[in-house]
């Protein structure tokens, strides 16, 4: 009986088989039917990230605004399919694009399973976008962030230098020191501890770990700082996101850096690939030289 039933149900299921497979095939025909609009928009689009309170930085915060970048790589009528790459995390995104007479907005989307995902609600204003972010969890407080951010192209150049005119000073870590004075009795009165920080040195705007095979005379007497400005500086060439704060501070200010992806190990040269591994063996003995007076 049972056999008599399958078989007399068999046609339905495989009619009902050929219609489920219809209906994929036309949704995903639907999908790739749909055209994709807006593609001037596509790219990367970088500037700063910041809070209320970070608009007051004034140069004695130890960490620097951050550096945004939205890689928007795919808009249709009903999806935008983009990236997020801020502070050395990358987020997907997705979203949808609104077109009001002219007036473009966006809504974006990170995925949620990051306790610190949010939403990016966007405007296109001339050639600018425009927008806040906020956090999906409201109880972890983390404050709403505004951005302006402009189209950028990202192309490794390997003589890519950091600016001379700035100061690089490791605010992230510092060292307590007692100063001592000699009074004109020629006693000595140590005076209470202050924080010195670790600075780098004009050797990080000589040495080029892209360019040229370095020597061990070129780096035996350089600080641990320099070594690892040096290093870094390669893959901020390579559009890497850093994570550490140290290097956050350091390069997301640099006009030509764009923070892309967390992983530049394949887009190394072979000099660099060299250079590497002798900045990291000097790096291991090198000392840091704490010569910035704090706050």
């Amino acid at each position: 009986m049972k056999k008599i039933l399958l078989l007399a149900l068999f046609p339905f299921l495989m009619l009902s088989c050929r219609d489920t497979k219809k209906t994929n095939e036309q949704k995903k025909a639907i999908e790739v039917a749909q055209p994709e609009i807006h593609k001037e928009l596509y790219g990367f689009w970088v500037g700063d990230f910041y809070s209320e309170d970070e608009l007051e930085y004034d140069g004695d915060m130890t960490d620097a605004v951050r550096k945004l970048n939205i890689n928007i790589k795919k808009i249709t009528k009903d999806t935008v399919i983009a990236q997020s790459v801020v502070s050395g995390n990358s987020r997907p995104l997705l979203g949808k694009l609104f077109d009001d007479g002219g007036k473009i907005t966006f809504v974006l989307d990170e995925p949620g399973s990051d306790k610190y995902d949010g939403k990016f609600e966007i405007t296109l204003v001339g050639d600018t976008l425009i927008g806040k972010w906020n956090a999906y969890k409201t109880e972890l407080k983390w404050p709403e962030r505004y951005f302006k951010l402009i189209k950028k192209a990202f192309t490794y150049n390997a003589n890519l230098m950091l600016p001379s005119e700035s100061s690089y000073v490791d605010w992230s870590d510092h060292k307590m020191i007692k100063r001592v004075d000699t009074a004109e009795d020629g006693k000595i009165d140590t005076l209470e501890a202050n924080a010195f920080y670790r600075s780098a040195s004009d050797q990080i705007f000589k040495l080029n770990a892209s360019t040229a095979v370095l020597k061990e005379e070129d780096v035996k007497n350089l600080r641990k700082l320099d070594l690892q400005i040096i290093k870094n500086t390669i893959f901020a060439r390579h559009g890497y996101a850093f994570k550490k704060q140290t290097f956050r501070n350091f390069f997301d200010p640099v006009e030509w850096y764009v923070p892309v992806k967390n992983n530049v190990d394949n887009d190394l040269t072979p000099i660099e690939n060299k250079n590497i591994k002798l900045l990291d063996r000097f790096t291991k003995y090198a000392e840091d030289n704490y010569d910035a007076f704090g706050r």
